[in-house]
């Protein structure tokens, strides 16, 4: 099972990753969180997907998260990359 929130700016952009969602088999959980529940070959090729054909469409204060329940695995995406890394500024 996968749970996935994002964070998208631009309408066009947050519609089209929705649609891709739901027609991917998500259930949406709340408005920009999904959970699939597939077998891990859909699970992967969703993750895929959205690697390939939306990670370069994200600009600067875009965000996705993919928390993977099966493993505990945390996929990150646009802005949410940089959260983790502290940041000085001098």
């Amino acid at each position: 099972m996968l749970i996935i929130s994002y964070d998208i700016k631009d309408d066009k952009l947050r519609t089209r990753f929705s649609k891709m969602l739901t027609k991917n088999g998500a259930i949406r959980l709340q408005f920009s969180v999904y959970e699939v529940n597939n077998s891990n070959r859909i699970l992967d090729n969703l993750v895929i997907k959205i690697e390939d054909e939306f990670t370069k469409l994200f600009e600067g204060g875009d965000s996705v998260i993919i928390f993977d329940a099966s493993g505990i695995k945390l996929r990150k995406y646009g802005n949410a990359i940089h959260r983790d890394v502290d940041i000085v500024y001098f």
